[in-house]
């Protein structure tokens, strides 16, 4: 057998040495596990991270398109003399919800509170008619809202922004109607439908009235509970030609 030289020794114990080195740094089942669950954990992360920015921003952006647009048309209604009087054409909405408190923009109201509605960035009103009472009808009764607080236009975002005393103005195609806010229930059960009976008692009314509820989820970024603000018709003013907005939006 020939004799094995410096060189070849050399090439063999580096061979050797190098293939160690590989077995080493290759990861056992659990290093294994462990860099799989990280990366999981990573995408999982971004995932997460594109669905918060979707709910909280993308769908703002969409909802405040749509909303526009849909407001654009019923003032292009009025100014061309349709719809019905007092706005009553609920087909594309029936007059739009002023806060200076909230945020100071005009918010959409429209029939109807289900989600298919209120994505639209607008305001929905309850149509149930033994409770609920149209401003434009005269009748006593609770004008009921509701509205996103976050995603979807969030147009209650900065309802915890409102206090006692504060003016909510309710415009339709021909009146103002201008409420004061007297009371606000800052968490309560979302089953709790009593807020928007006709006669709001836990507000503590006693008599039937003209009434405007404000509901919205709570707390921020939440569906848990809701949170309430009620208000009492204090005037009606008539729209003139120029829709001079009435003293509480000036």
């Amino acid at each position: 057998m020939a004799a094995t030289t410096d060189t070849e020794h050399e090439e063999h114990t580096g061979a050797r040495a190098s293939r160690s080195a590989v077995a080493r740094r290759r990861p056992g089942p659990i290093g294994m596990a462990v860099s799989v669950f990280g990366e999981l954990l990573i995408t999982a992360g971004l995932v997460l991270g594109l669905f918060v920015v979707y709910s909280l921003w993308w769908t703002n952006v969409v909802a405040d398109r749509a909303a526009g647009k849909q407001a654009d048309k019923v003032r292009d209604n009025w100014r061309q003399g349709r719809g019905g009087p007092g706005a009553l054409d609920t087909k594309n909405g029936i007059g739009f919800l002023h806060v200076p408190a909230m945020s100071g923009s005009e918010v959409l109201v429209e029939k109807g509170t289900s989600n298919k509605i209120l994505n639209d960035g607008v305001a929905g009103y309850y149509t149930d008619p033994v409770k609920s009472a149209l401003p434009m009808s005269g009748k006593t009764g609770n004008f009921s809202l509701a509205a996103h607080r976050d995603g979807h236009g969030a147009a209650f975002h900065n309802i915890d922004k409102i206090e006692k005393g504060d003016p909510i103005v309710f415009e339709t195609k021909d009146k103002w109607y201008v409420y004061k806010v007297y009371d606000i229930l800052p968490e309560t059960s979302k089953y709790n439908v009593k807020v928007l009976s006709a006669v709001p008692e836990e507000s503590g009314k006693k008599k039937p009235g003209h009434y405007i509820t404000l509901t919205t989820c709570t707390p921020v970024y939440t569906s848990t509970y809701r949170y309430i603000v009620w208000g009492e018709l204090e005037r009606v003013e008539k729209v003139d030609e120029d829709r001079t907005p009435p003293k509480e939006l000036r």
